[in-house]
């Protein structure tokens, strides 16, 4: 087993997460099995019960495991399929350590963090690293990891003082160090500070750990000056120093890296010349090309609660570019804070009520995603009422789901009373209600997690075309409330349709407006299991419906092409420069699309 590890210096939000995805593609793309680890210092078990505020979304693995966000990038560059372990935590292994001291596995030993911990952290990894994930038996050839946080913070120093041993453990020709750093530029100079970067390799190795290969973060390539000064203050060979400049999309982070030969860095400290060939990114690179072609604006209004940080809908944004791809369109998110569509909001703030109103109404699409708390509630109603009402195309996800659900029990029905019981749990009429396994006096893993089985209740519905007609599908969950079972009947007699179910027939899954262009909410989170050139179906529904291609898309769901983009709408590069060849126009991007940069943005 080799192992790269993945550290970031300076400061966080560098793109540690893209770098070690991008690293574990080139490794894939070179013949090589991959799988990956990422290593969290904070003590919380997992990420299920942090704000995306904190820490940004919890990406939900099939195994039910709630995870940081950056296994989402590992799955979606890789296309793997990881597991809880996949993720470290202090919390996990700190519980791990004190459930063998409780059971007397030390046999009376005090018990420190070197070496209880520390080895705790080296069988993890050793473990988990053999742990087959690309679906085939047996394990896989090489191990990315990426530590968490930034080097010199306290909480990873048990990490760091692991790592090191491990690294002498496996020998040198098996552990290579690629460490992440930042090169600012002063603007009034206008000159590559290396300094950060020399301090942030100098703590590194006093905590023993040597890097093999710098990658460095600037809003421009490194000159020639900047790579000599860290090439001889480091003590890192030039050649083992790349550049992760701004790019208009984070596709192009692997292409980066195989143009600065950091492959071959890697293969010649890994022994794996001769082993491994010249990474084949053809599909990668026809990808990443035509998403920078493409200028024709798709508008798609995110109406949710945590719209300032866009890293709470990452999974999300990404289902919405793959899919945006796929029919030639370029993505334009807008987003709009639910609480602004709302009646008081006209009265408190006028200026915000007005601005969330025109870009509701200057949408292709409305999407409604997941979330928790009664906070915006009454806003994601008045848009999905908006979007039903004027046959706008409309996604609601999970809470989006049961939105749009009480929407039309209360619009349609006229149970203006009806509400779900997260927010009002004495509602007269419940027509969303808490799960029966539900726990409401523990938070952490006790929601229906992970990959669930959804049966379509019919062929001719636009879900199950989407998905290709198949009986069944198998998609990702989290979530504590479900639409109330006795509230089916006078719902669907009033023209709703639940086209999913469990196998129990009595979890509503999928629900569709027939008579409406596209109007469909799915109690799963299907955007976790989206890919670029295999686009989540309904999130293609979504782009297609908002740009008048759905017809088109329904008749060839199925057909791809070399590129893994459809052959419906013809996404390939040639396609699109024909299609371009007579506009003059830079293509536009939004700046969250932006890799790493250094305005808040970070992916």
């Amino acid at each position: 087993m080799k192992y790269v590890l993945v550290s970031g210096g300076v400061v966080s939000g560098l793109g540690k997460g893209v770098t070690a995805s991008s690293i574990g593609l080139i490794l894939k793309a070179s013949g090589l099995r991959v799988t990956a680890i990422k290593i969290d210092p904070y003590f919380n078990t997992d990420a299920g019960t942090m704000s995306p505020f904190q820490h940004g979304e919890v990406f939900v693995l099939d195994d039910g495991a709630e995870v940081d966000l950056d296994l989402g990038n590992y799955e979606r560059f890789m296309d793997i399929k990881l597991t809880s372990d996949n993720n470290i935590t202090s919390g996990k292994i700190y519980q791990f350590v004190i459930d063998k001291e409780r059971r007397g596995d030390y046999l009376g030993k005090t018990v420190q963090v070197v070496p209880h911990i520390t080895d705790a952290i080296q069988e993890w990894i050793e473990r988990v690293a053999h742990i087959p994930v690309d679906g085939k038996p047996g394990p896989a050839d090489v191990c990315v990891i990426e530590l968490g946080g930034t080097i010199g913070d306290i909480e990873s120093m048990p990490f760091i003082q692991a790592l090191g041993q491990f690294s002498y453990r496996v020998g040198s020709g098996n552990f290579c160090l690629v460490h992440v750093s930042l090169v600012p530029v002063v603007n009034v100079v206008g000159e590559q500070k290396t300094k950060p970067t020399q301090h942030s390799v100098r703590r590194l190795r006093g905590q023993g750990l040597t890097p093999h290969i710098l990658a460095c973060r600037s809003t421009t390539a490194l000159d020639e000056n900047a790579k000599g000064k860290l090439s001889q203050f480091c003590m890192i060979r030039a050649e083992n120093i790349v550049t992760l400049y701004d790019v208009p999309n984070i596709w192009h982070i692997p292409l980066l890296l195989r143009d600065q030969k950091a492959h071959e860095a890697i293969f010649k400290v890994l022994n794996l010349n001769g082993v491994a060939r010249e990474p084949s990114l053809e599909e990668w690179t026809c990808r990443a090309e035509a998403y920078d072609l493409l200028h024709e604006p798709v508008r798609i209004a995110l109406v949710g609660k945590y719209t300032d940080l866009s890293d709470a809908y990452l999974s999300i944004l990404k289902a919405l570019v793959h899919a945006s791809v796929d029919c030639q369109k370029k993505l334009f998110v807008d987003w709009i804070l639910a609480t602004n569509l709302e009646d008081a909001t006209a009265k408190e703030n006028p200026d915000a009520y007005k601005a969330a109103w025109k870009l509701l109404k200057g949408a292709d699409g409305v999407l409604i995603p997941g979330g928790f708390g009664d906070r915006g509630v009454q806003g994601k109603i008045i848009a999905a009422k908006y979007a039903r009402e004027n046959r706008i195309p409309f996604l609601g996800i999970c809470l989006g789901m049961q939105i749009a659900v009480v929407e039309f029990t209360r619009s349609v029905l006229g149970v203006h009373d009806a509400n779900s019981t997260e927010f009002d749990p004495n509602a007269k009429s419940p027509v969303v209600i808490f799960m029966p396994e539900g726990s409401k006096t523990h938070m952490g893993g006790t929601m229906r997690l992970g990959s669930r089985r959804t049966f379509f209740q019919t062929k001719d519905c636009k879900s199950a075309k989407l998905y290709g007609c198949k009986g069944f599908i198998d998609e990702r969950h989290r979530h504590r409330y479900e639409v109330n079972p006795d509230f089916v009947v006078r719902l669907e007699n009033a023209g709703l349709s639940f086209t999913g179910k469990d196998e129990t027939g009595k979890r509503m899954e999928i629900v569709e407006l027939p008579n409406h262009p596209y109007f469909i909410g799915v109690q799963f989170h299907p955007e976790f299991k989206s890919r670029p050139g295999k686009p989540s179906p309904l999130f293609l529904g979504l782009i297609a419906a908002a740009c008048g291609q759905l017809d088109t898309v329904l008749q060839h769901t199925s057909n791809l092409d070399s590129c893994g983009l459809s052959k419906a709408v013809g996404t390939d590069v040639s396609t699109i420069k024909a299609y371009n060849k007579k506009a003059v126009m830079k293509p536009a991007y939004r700046p969250e699309y932006v890799y790493g940069s250094l305005n808040g943005y970070h992916f």
